[in-house]
């Protein structure tokens, strides 16, 4: 599923960030945080493609914060907290200029939201598996 291989493929490249390397440069860190908005981004539809094919009510249209709540109430994500926040912080991101805000974002990406990232992943690899993954 299309959708779903530009998602892992990112969050691979996600999983690579060195962030001991981000404590000493800035243009790394800015890229971590850019990984980070693209993976959100790309979670999101694949969620939303998941559900679409097991013929989720609601799946068709929402903004990312209705098909991540579809999603929980559902079963396909298992922290409805650690997404919120990771909504909040990537439309808030752009904005970010002070460096500790910087270092609590690294910290947040590395810690909760990447493992959140890789456990939907696994979810809806095994969702799509269940389907058959021919489609879409």
């Amino acid at each position: 599923m299309k959708k779903l291989d530009n998602f892992s493929n990112c969050l691979d490249i996600l999983k690579k960030a060195d962030f001991a390397f981000a404590n000493e440069d800035e243009i790394y860190r800015t890229g971590i945080i850019g990984q980070f908005n693209l993976t959100f981004e790309l979670a999101w539809k694949a969620l939303q493609a998941v559900l679409r094919e097991h013929g989720a009510q609601g799946a068709e249209t929402g903004s990312p914060r209705e098909i991540l709540q579809l999603g929980y109430k559902l079963g396909f994500v298992d922290d409805s907290a650690v997404w919120l926040t990771m909504l909040k912080n990537r439309n808030t991101s752009v904005h970010i200029y002070n460096e500790d805000e910087i270092d609590e974002m690294l910290l947040l990406i590395r810690d909760s939201f990447t493992p959140a990232f890789i456990a939907l992943e696994k979810l809806l690899r095994k969702k799509a598996d269940e389907i058959g993954d021919d489609w879409g």
